[in-house]
């Protein structure tokens, strides 16, 4: 004979064992989680975070950068000084202007060297400099012969174009001393990173190894971001000049060749130009 309450029992008892068994494994993976959340809750606040609560600005920045920076911002300020006197001084009215040189004409073919010497002590130009030096050697000096007057205005000219070069020059200078302040800030930055590296203070190396890369970085861009336009506007400047040195030789050739054809002449008695007009 069968038994039968085996056979009905078995189908029942399968079903409990099913759930005794799923419950198990939820309490198991409930544990799991819960033990897990903690872990998980010190990684999450472990971790930092991408983006930096505050950014620096670009004056923080500079400042950090190490002591350097403060002759390159003093060189800085140097150059946008000597700019602005250049861009007032290095010009064509401050060297020669038409209306000295039409008034230096006319009173140097009447022969009136009093006036045009009171003239030429009354204008700033290169050209009223340089002829009032070859007036002032020709009224006190009246038996001197044409060379001696001409050597006179070259010298003089000459000491007027070195002076313009002389002064364009700084601007070169700047431009080579500042990429090489940079360059000592760069090899500073480095020592520092270095030294953060060699540093026994665990994960905090690596920020001051950035700070080291950085300040690294910041002086040589603060170099070159000063050499850089210092060299533009020295070669600016220099155009200028050796185009106003021209003509500065032109204006004392063209007094010269007025005075030539009138030194060996008699003269009469010279007079204000004052009393002329």
């Amino acid at each position: 004979m069968f038994d039968l309450r085996g056979q009905f029992a078995s189908p029942n008892r399968s079903a409990y064992h099913y759930q005794i068994s799923g419950m198990k494994m939820w309490v198991l993976l409930s544990a799991a989680l819960a033990g897990a959340s903690p872990v998980l809750a010190q990684e999450v606040t472990a971790t930092p975070p991408l983006v930096p609560e505050r950014s620096h600005s670009i004056m923080e920045t500079l400042i950090k950068a190490g002591p350097v920076m403060i002759p390159l911002f003093l060189l800085s300020i140097f150059f946008v000084m000597l700019v602005v006197v250049y861009l007032m001084t290095i010009r064509r009215g401050a060297v020669v202007s038409s209306g000295y040189m039409a008034t230096a004409d006319a009173l140097l073919r009447k022969r009136d060297y009093l006036g045009l010497l009171a003239v030429s002590n009354r204008h700033a130009e290169a050209i009223a400099r340089v002829v009032q030096k070859m007036l002032d050697f020709t009224t006190k000096n009246p038996h001197a012969d044409f060379q001696q007057v001409r050597e006179i205005a070259e010298t003089e000219g000459t000491r007027v174009a070195a002076s313009l070069n002389n002064r364009v020059i700084y601007l070169a200078d700047i431009g080579m001393i500042a990429p090489l302040l940079g360059l000592l800030g760069t090899v500073f930055g480095i020592i520092h990173s270095f030294g953060a590296l060699g540093a026994d203070v665990g994960s905090a190396r690596y920020v001051a190894l950035s700070r080291g890369i950085s300040e690294a970085l910041v002086n040589t861009a603060a170099g070159l971001a000063i050499g850089i336009p210092a060299m533009i506007f020295y070669a600016f400047f220099r155009g200028r000049a050796q185009k106003l040195i021209s003509e500065l030789e032109a204006a004392t050739t063209h007094v010269l060749a007025l005075l030539s054809l009138h030194y060996g002449k008699p003269q009469r008695a010279p007079v204000l130009i004052e009393e002329e007009l």
